[in-house]
């Protein structure tokens, strides 16, 4: 006899079922007092101002912004950090050497460094890619790393046996056994790369995107319930991009999740 409904198998439903009781709980809170409504709007006006932007022709226009922002600065960290990473990966004494240079700058909270960027460029858009270059290429660069260490030395080695120099070794089996975990850099880095642009545009000036949407809305009578629903938006931007991301990682890595899978 089954306990667990067969839908409840399903991570879709489950992740739906769990968003609608959180939803229900922050409305009973702020209906009941528990959360006063002056520190936070109730979840139900939150989401009917959310519905409402799509129909502000000023918001449309800066989610169009944010996410052409993100795509840019997401394309050039993976141009960036790719190669760099199978340089570190594949050379090890390169990557020793450059090692305490990385562990220096990793740390840096990316946020901070926003007053920083506004004066070396003045062009906003160069800006919000620079910060999401920064922020987003250390997930890449890792797991890229690491992808590379994680190949089978066995077929490296048989490879070379055939006479196949280092670069035919690392184009026909490193990168190929290391790219789901580039892969799965890349989404992590996609991820950093939403809050980097949001960042940006709240921290930085200017006129576009939502984190402007956001900072222009403070001024406004009904601002709190306008940058929680702006927040809203860029939480589904962040949702859509991350599923889009591991729709194509199972897709395209499909070998990798059986193998994976049947190693657990």
């Amino acid at each position: 006899m089954r306990l667990i409904p067969r839908a409840l198998n399903s991570a879709l439903v489950c992740g739906v079922i769990g968003v609608v009781v959180f939803l229900c709980l922050a409305e009973a809170a702020g209906r009941l007092g528990i959360i006063p409504t002056a520190a936070f709007p109730l979840t139900s006006t939150v989401l009917v101002t959310a519905v409402k932007l799509t129909a502000d022709p000023d918001f449309l226009p800066d989610v169009a912004d944010t996410f052409i922002g993100w795509a840019l600065g997401l394309v050039a960290t993976v141009v960036v950090a790719v190669p760099l990473g199978l340089l570190l990966g594949s050379v090890p004494p390169i990557e020793r050497a450059l090692r305490p240079v990385t562990e220096f700058l990793r740390p840096i909270p990316s946020v901070a460094l926003i007053p920083l960027a506004a004066f070396v460029f003045a062009d906003r858009l160069e800006m919000k890619v620079a910060m999401i270059v920064y922020a987003s290429t250390w997930p890449i660069l890792i797991n890229t790393i690491y992808g590379l260490r994680d190949v089978d030395p066995v077929a490296k080695e048989t490879l070379r046996s055939f006479g196949f120099g280092p670069l035919a070794v690392l184009l026909r089996v490193s990168l190929p056994s290391a790219a789901p975990f580039i892969a799965t850099g890349i989404r992590v880095a996609a991820s950093v790369a939403l809050i980097l642009a949001v960042s940006t545009e709240l921290l930085g000036g200017g006129s576009d995107g939502i984190g402007s949407f956001i900072a222009v809305a403070e001024s406004s009578p009904e601002g709190l319930t306008l940058i929680v629903a702006a927040t809203v938006w860029a939480g589904l931007l962040g949702l859509l991009t991350n599923g889009a991301f591991v729709w194509a990682e199972r897709r395209i890595f499909r070998w990798h999740t059986t193998k994976t899978g049947a190693a657990q």
